[in-house]
């Protein structure tokens, strides 16, 4: 057994007792919120869950777009014992009512914007006890009207950093929703390796996403990482554009920005003038691999470096990364600090050692997952032992710095090569003509597999 350690006292009640309570903690289109008053809506919220009759390791579905409310939420469940399950709120009413019915929800919890999805959902979620909707209409519960009414609850579960935190669902490795499982302990971790030793994040950056927080990704851009500094957090609840991004870094000073390429190619198409995103002192970028090409473009238009990485919702968020000073464009980087690396031929079942030589990447760490709710054999595919099978194809330099080359199942084998599609497409991007490029397998006029390039 481990100590008591609790991630939402982790996150925020040691703000407070650091004297932090007048320290911004969010803003955005919502309005300010310090510390303090974090505090308190997290006591009030936690006070209200219990009342609903929440019982620790219960799971609260989070149907909810970026807001204090989200926030408020997601740490008032873990305080009591309980596990918040953020889901995306791009889901229809019978996505959501699947995920209702996988996760066996007590409560729901959404934000009024989503009412019809939810309405329409949880007449197919037997399991469901009640719905949370902040200030939605005729809701079975008003999450504004009992959170004001409620009297602050401060008792937290006696949690360690073992017990389960949090579900996030992917279906990242294997193709199907499931939920990923992670710990209370986990939070520090991804806190003190990438956002500490990686971003350099301190109390007085304020962090802005594209990704949502229901996305692991956007959870600790948005969520994990701020708070655990005092720094503030820029919350916004509608879709990401780039015009909007721009404003919300003019309008509330982000000093960090965290996108995929996709969301920075659109950026520069958008024509913004160059010093669109003044004030950010650095860009991060995960997802998808960030091509040189692009790299070279956004930096030369708006003068910010971007460090791309790759994270995993099984490993809650990066655990390989560029840093910042030394970002080698066109590669995911070296390991973050306190995570190991290790490339396996999955064709022999042997560690990869040779510089040059592509492998099936795997990783280790302290905020693995426990495995995924309720799917044995995906769990059994997926966390081997010490270490976690990825399902990229990466490439390891002599200098430690990895280049991916795409999905382990999507290589291509041509005249007896191993052909990455996501490389060819790297060297078309390079070309000024080219936008757009996708690379594809096709059998030749004799039937054997040759890559096609759409552009």
């Amino acid at each position: 057994m481990t100590g008591p350690f609790n991630a939402c006292e982790y996150l925020l009640d040691r703000r407070i007792e650091a004297g932090e309570g007048d320290r911004l903690a969010i803003t955005g289109p919502s309005g300010p919120v310090t510390y303090a008053q974090l505090l308190d809506r997290v006591q009030r919220t936690a006070a209200v869950l219990r009342d609903l009759g929440l019982q620790p390791e219960q799971r609260l579905l989070m149907f909810m777009a970026d807001s204090p409310d989200f926030v408020s939420a997601y740490l008032a469940a873990m305080r009591i014992g309980a596990i918040p399950v953020p889901v995306s709120t791009m889901l229809h009413a019978n996505g959501l009512a699947e995920l209702l019915r996988d996760s066996r929800a007590r409560l729901l919890a959404a934000t009024p914007e989503f009412t019809a999805v939810v309405d329409e959902a949880k007449v197919a979620a037997p399991e469901l006890r009640g719905v949370l909707s902040a200030g939605g209409t005729a809701p079975t519960h008003d999450l504004d009207v009992l959170v004001a009414a409620a009297t602050p609850d401060a008792s937290v579960y006696p949690t360690s950093a073992d017990s389960p935190a949090f579900w996030l669902y992917t279906s990242g490795t294997t193709g199907t929703a499931k939920a990923a499982m992670h710990r209370h302990g986990s939070v520090r971790v991804v806190c003190e390796t990438y956002g500490a030793q990686v971003l350099g994040i301190g109390p007085d950056d304020r962090c802005l996403s594209a990704a949502k927080a229901f996305f692991a990704y956007g959870l600790g851009n948005s969520v994990l990482f701020p708070l655990s500094v005092g720094a503030a957090t820029v919350l916004e609840p509608s879709p990401a554009k780039p015009e909007l991004m721009a404003e919300r870094v003019r309008e509330y000073g982000a000093t960090l920005f965290f996108a995929g390429p996709t969301f920075f190619a659109n950026m520069l198409r958008a024509d913004l003038p160059s010093d669109a995103i003044k004030g950010v002192r650095l860009a991060a970028s995960a997802g998808e691999a960030l091509p040189a090409a692009l790299y070279r473009s956004w930096t030369g238009q708006f003068g910010v470096d971007i460090i791309d990485g790759i994270g995993m919702t099984e490993m809650l968020h990066i655990f390989l990364s560029n840093a910042p000073g030394a970002v080698r464009p066109g590669t995911t980087g070296v390991a973050v600090p306190g995570y190991d690396l290790k490339l396996v031929d999955e064709e022999t079942g042997r560690e990869v050692t040779s510089a040059g030589t592509p492998g099936t990447l795997f990783v280790r760490g302290a905020s693995t997952a426990t495995g995924y709710w309720a799917r044995y054999d995906a769990s059994r595919l997926v966390f081997q032992g010490e270490w976690l099978r990825t399902g990229d194809t990466y490439v390891r330099d002599a200098d430690g710095y990895y280049e991916c080359l795409g999905r382990t199942g999507d290589m291509i084998k041509a005249s007896g090569i191993w052909v990455s599609p996501m490389e060819v497409e790297a060297r078309l991007l390079a070309h000024p003509a080219v936008a757009q490029a996708v690379v594809v397998a096709a059998p030749d006029a004799d039937s054997l597999e040759k890559p096609v390039a759409y552009v």
